[in-house]
């Protein structure tokens, strides 16, 4: 009799296991916490300890390999071993095993996450990975950006490449609420991010003084990067909401840069730490979904006054609409509130465009009515919010006519045909009768 206890007791843990994984799945957060940091020296993991601890600290787990492992690879049997890739290996010129740049851009593409950072040794690869980024670094191999105004006090008498950066991108989304007080430090290489390309933005911008050429040598030609046109900190979020950040530094998440004072050239402010800790801090948790992930369910639609959702909607009806909305706020989904997120009514162009109310606690509704024009609609939202996730629903429903015994039994409106059809009948009987008996 022991034995179909077992049995029975196998049986109920192979049924509920899956159920619980799913419920646990439904209760985290966006997205998996397995991230993959390559280096192209393992000294790396001590001079950027503090920003793999800030990781590590909010719950990420990191695999640290050398870019050029032979045995690295980004999948196994079809299925991704990592959310989030990390590359702090600049220099490398290829990576081993079977990963390439075409397999770091398929990473992106099936929805997951990069930190990419360079420097004046950025190798091909690197480079070419940034390009198809939506960022383009500076052709010359030996440029950074030079800045002989707006640098950090600590090098006065250097070649003006540390530069003391406080034109930040103003989105509380993206580098959070509260306001980064201190310079972020830089020194490295200038981008260029292509403004036709609205899924790329600048976080970090040089000041209109700085410029991109070699320190080293003097100007023979104008520069071809000049003023707030270098970005230093770029971000994307492809059009699957996977996230990008590109760093022309990767001084700029080291210890140093982290832990060190500021004083920017001209000014009497110091500041006894620099705000890059913040900064990375804040831009990683956007980079890994921390912050601005919005999630729709519980997509409904029914005729007022009823709660089943039908298959066919008639011209006229009227019907309620409803979504819930919530925001993923690093620990917990929290409801999303917003005064701008609408609906279309949709065949071939909107027919109907209605803000959705909101009731502060994620869900919202709009009602109206259907358009006198029958054929096959679909609900529509279509949300896009700088930092946020976008969200792209639709629900497709038949609009029908009315059938023939739906009309009203007398129309209105045709009461003065009525009237003439009945007062040409008459007029044609008095008429007939005078005819008739008139003598």
């Amino acid at each position: 009799m022991a034995a179909p206890r077992h049995l029975a007791a196998v049986l109920v843990v192979l049924v509920l296991f899956p159920a619980a994984l799913l419920a646990s799945a439904d209760e985290g957060g966006p997205r998996g916490r397995r991230v993959l940091v390559l280096v192209d020296d393992l000294a790396v993991r001590s001079s950027h300890s503090a920003f793999f601890a800030s990781l590590q600290g909010r719950g990420l787990d990191l695999d640290f390999r050398l870019a050029d492992d032979p045995k690295l690879s980004l999948h196994r049997y079809g299925q991704y071993l990592y959310d989030g890739l990390v590359l702090f290996a600049p220099s490398t010129p290829r990576f081993g095993g079977s990963v390439d740049q075409n397999a770091v851009l398929e990473f992106i593409d099936a929805g997951h996450d990069l930190i990419l950072a360079a420097d004046s040794s950025a190798s091909d690869l690197i480079r070419g990975i940034a390009t198809e980024c939506g960022v383009d670094f500076d052709e010359d191999p030996e440029a950074m950006v030079i800045d002989h105004i707006n640098y950090a006090a600590t090098d006065a008498e250097g070649d003006h490449t540390l530069i003391a950066g406080d034109d930040l991108i103003q989105s509380d989304v993206i580098l959070g609420s509260k306001k980064i007080e201190a310079p972020v430090l830089f020194r490295g290489i200038g981008h260029m991010v292509n403004p036709s390309n609205s899924l790329v933005l600048k976080v970090l911008s040089a000041s209109p003084s700085a410029y991109s050429a070699n320190p080293k040598t003097k100007l023979a030609s104008p520069p071809s990067l000049t003023g707030s046109a270098i970005s230093l900190v770029s971000v994307m979020q492809a059009r699957n909401n996977a996230r990008v950040l590109v760093s022309g530094s990767i001084d700029l998440f080291s210890n140093r840069f982290l832990k060190s004072g500021v004083q920017k050239a001209g000014s009497k402010i110091r500041h006894e730490k620099s705000g890059n800790e913040q900064f990375v801090t804040e831009t990683s948790k956007w980079v890994f979904h921390e912050r601005g992930h919005l999630k729709a369910v519980n997509v409904k639609h029914n005729k007022v006054g009823e709660t089943n959702e039908p298959g066919m909607y008639r011209i006229n009806d009227d019907l309620e609409y409803s979504v819930e909305i919530y925001e993923w706020s690093g620990t917990s989904w929290k409801p999303y509130v917003a005064d701008d997120v609408q609906v279309q009514f949709y065949m071939m162009s909107p027919y109907v465009l209605k803000t959705l109310s909101t009731d502060k606690k994620g869900v919202y509704s709009a009602s109206f009515k259907v358009p006198d024009v029958y054929g096959v609609f679909q609900f529509k939202v279509e949300y896009q919010r700088l930092g946020y996730t976008g969200l792209s629903l639709s629900k497709q429903i038949p609009v029908r006519p009315y059938r023939h015994n739906e009309y009203e039994r007398f129309i209105t409106s045709a009461y003065p045909y009525y009237a003439a059809s009945f007062s040409t009948m008459g007029a044609f009987f008095i008429f007939s009768f005078v005819y008739l008996y008139h003598k």
